[in-house]
């Protein structure tokens, strides 16, 4: 029973801490994009140990009240997360107006996106892609892996793995930078006229490696998303492998109802 009452009283604890330093993100005391004070700074003004106050602060970042930078520590959450328009976001419209679609959602929802190019070359494919692409695994296909930020943190990072003999012909698709409406706009141009996308997602706990890349704390949520590309001709041209810091984003889908 004593134990019981000490467990009790400890989440009470933390849960009044998370409780008041919410009240402080919602009244301005603590600005959006600002820190929130540090770990040892908590102890000292509530009492408590350490353990009670990451509780605390799991709570707030639970909440999506704050925002977590590996090596950097917890800020007040300054923006909304991206909307993630299925049926909106690869319209042609975009790439003929020169943007890809990770850059004109991070416009629309008023940040400042930027990309880093982790690759570009030839690779195995490995046999999951390989079998989205219908090729044998191991196939050479061009890999592109790219890191995106929404004003400088790192929000997602994907991998698009397209079929040699597609694109052994489009030069552009080898340079960092394939031009505007990105590597769709490309395989339009050159008679891959897309017809359909098909993703599949499901939602994980991130890997070390996921963490690091994205910048997020141990054990954060991410989104794991695959996309099949399908020209009018019923090939897969592309599959994309995404990783998405899943506090960032809202996935908006839109169908139609069928008898």
């Amino acid at each position: 029973m004593a134990s019981d009452s000490v467990t009790s009283s400890a989440k009470a604890k933390y849960l009044q801490i998370a409780d008041d330093l919410a009240a402080q993100i919602r009244a301005g005391g603590l600005a959006p994009g600002s820190p929130v004070p540090s770990e040892s700074d908590l102890m000292d003004r509530y009492g408590v140990a350490s353990g009670t106050v990451r509780k605390a602060v799991a709570e707030l970042r639970a909440a999506q009240l704050i925002e977590t930078h590996h090596g950097r520590g917890s800020f007040v959450r300054s923006r909304p997360p991206v909307q993630r328009k299925s049926s909106d976001r690869f319209r042609r419209a975009h790439r003929k107006a020169g943007k890809a679609a990770y850059l004109a959602e991070t416009e629309q929802s008023g940040g400042v996106p930027s990309v880093n190019v982790l690759l570009v070359g030839p690779v195995d494919a490995p046999s999951e892609i390989a079998e989205r692409l219908e090729v044998p695994s191991g196939s050479k296909v061009l890999a592109r892996k790219r890191r995106y930020f929404r004003d400088g943190v790192p929000t997602e990072e994907a991998t698009s793995y397209l079929p040699w003999d597609v694109i052994k012909e489009i030069p552009e698709m080898f340079a960092e930078n394939p031009g505007g409406g990105g590597i769709y706009a490309r395989l339009e141009e050159h008679g891959h006229v897309l017809a359909e996308f098909v993703e599949t997602v499901r939602a994980r706990l991130a890997t070390k490696a996921e963490a690091t890349a994205l910048a997020l704390s141990p054990g954060a949520p991410v989104i794991h998303l695959v996309r099949n590309a399908i020209s009018d001709e019923g090939r897969v041209v592309e599959v994309c492998d995404t990783i998405m810091a899943a506090d960032q984003f809202v996935l908006d889908y839109r169908f139609p109802a069928r008898d």
